[in-house]
């Protein structure tokens, strides 16, 4: 819990600016950090520069700083300024507004990358509607205009709301986030149970990031998930499954769906999975089985990156679709039975649910070694990690599994002839931005 964070200075004292402000605006407290700036991608550093350079205020901000100051790369950077949408529009010829409920800044690079850039938000005032307001919590609404610490402020946790001033060096901190960072904990901003409330799904951001980071969870933010998990019924379906999928791809799958059944939210989202856990004592039955399975997805991250989700919903499922197939003389028709009550609760995709079914009904043939003409679809490298990890769960040999590999020849490229016409144009520069 007291790890200490690689990147900060030895001693981390805030270091005091000029005078106050007025004290209507909250005062940040600084830290002068040193940063592994080649982290930081050139061209975010190009965008910031930029917006400071014209006058306006312009920060790293969120999961990015976070993972610069624990010595991680980050994936992606988020940039936050106070300029409008129109105004980062006439900064960057290369740049385009998106959004129609909020809009942000795509600023345009070379090789297809994109920066995000996002004016300061805030909370917005809710308004008195004499009692007819809907009696959950949940924002129906974020779409106003504000400072830096009123967008600090509005962020989910206190690790995720720390902004980097790149010119000065310095971590402006509005909620605590550099202590929590030390400290190693995943901490809400603001009372957890109004959080959770007006955000279910931040319920699962905090198993993310606690099972990922390998971070605790504060005391009272642990209590609160478990009395907010039923609220979860009322998010939006598509980003409850999108969490679902985040919880795998993030190379720490068994402990995060281990905190998941811990707080009772695997009861709520999986009743089907969290069932056959609470079910399950047999050193070698299906709860086993499912722990071995997510840790060798948590391998296969770590060694390749995220598997495709057809495969990670399939291998999330794979002992209670299993179950539901035992007996069955139609093995596809009994898995679109299960899934049928899963596509409505978690509005999974129909494609994924679809290549679902097909994997479970040829699971035992492509485990013996036998593809057919299965082989020849799109489906069927999916199958053998699907068929890999069910045999490793088993405690049986992938020699099979390494065959059927073995026997997949990539197939030639094929030479395409290009038009004089069309050549000329596809070599042509792209635009230096």
């Amino acid at each position: 819990m007291g790890r200490p964070t690689p990147s900060l200075t030895s001693d981390v004292a805030p270091v005091l600016r000029d005078a106050p402000p007025p004290a209507a605006v909250p005062t940040p407290s600084r830290y002068e950090v040193t940063l592994d700036e080649s982290a930081i991608d050139p061209d975010v550093q190009k965008v910031l520069r930029r917006l400071v350079r014209h006058g306006y205020e312009a920060y790293a901000v969120g999961g990015c700083v976070r993972d610069l100051l624990l010595g991680r790369r980050p994936k992606d950077f988020d940039v936050c300024t106070s300029a409008r949408p129109e105004e980062v529009r006439d900064l960057f010829r290369n740049s385009r507004i998106i959004g129609r409920r909020f809009r942000l800044v795509h600023v345009l690079f070379q090789g297809g990358k994109q920066i995000e850039v996002a004016t300061f938000r805030k909370t917005p005032i809710k308004e008195d509607t004499d009692g007819d307001e809907p009696a959950d919590m949940l924002i129906r609404s974020d779409n106003v205009f504000g400072e830096a610490h009123e967008d600090a402020v509005r962020r989910d946790f206190t690790m995720n709301a720390l902004f980097y001033d790149l010119e000065a060096r310095e971590i402006l901190d509005w909620v605590g986030g550099m202590e929590d960072l030390r400290r190693a904990v995943v901490h809400t901003i603001g009372d957890p149970e109004t959080r959770f409330r007006e955000d279910p799904v931040r319920i699962l951001r905090a198993l993310k990031f606690a099972g990922r980071l390998g971070f605790g969870i504060t005391p009272d933010v642990y209590d609160a998930i478990v009395q907010c998990r039923e609220s979860l019924q009322l998010a939006a379906r598509p980003r409850v499954a999108e969490e679902i999928m985040r919880l795998l791809r993030g190379g720490a799958a068994r402990r995060t769906i281990y905190l998941a059944w811990e707080t009772g939210v695997l009861d709520v989202l999986l009743p089907e999975l969290s069932a056959l856990l609470y079910d399950d004592d047999a050193p070698d039955g299906p709860g086993r089985r499912l722990w071995r399975v997510l840790a060798y997805i948590d391998e296969r991250t770590a060694e390749e990156g995220p598997l495709d989700d057809t495969v990670l919903w399939t291998l999330l499922l794979l002992e209670p679709l299993k179950e539901a197939c035992d007996g069955s003389r139609d093995r596809a028709a009994a898995a679109a039975d299960f899934l049928e009550p899963l596509i409505e609760r978690l509005a999974i995709s129909r494609r994924y649910a679809d290549g679902m079914r097909r994997i479970i009904s040829l699971l035992p043939r492509v485990s013996v070694g036998r593809a057919g003409r299965f082989a020849r679809t799109e489906l069927f490298l999916p199958a053998l990690t699907v068929a890999a990890a069910n045999l490793v769960a088993e405690g049986r040999s992938t020699e099979p599994i390494e065959k059927l590999r073995q026997s997949i020849a990539p197939a030639p490229p094929r030479r395409q002839h290009t038009p004089h016409s069309f050549r000329s144009r596809a070599e042509k520069p792209l635009p230096p931005w």
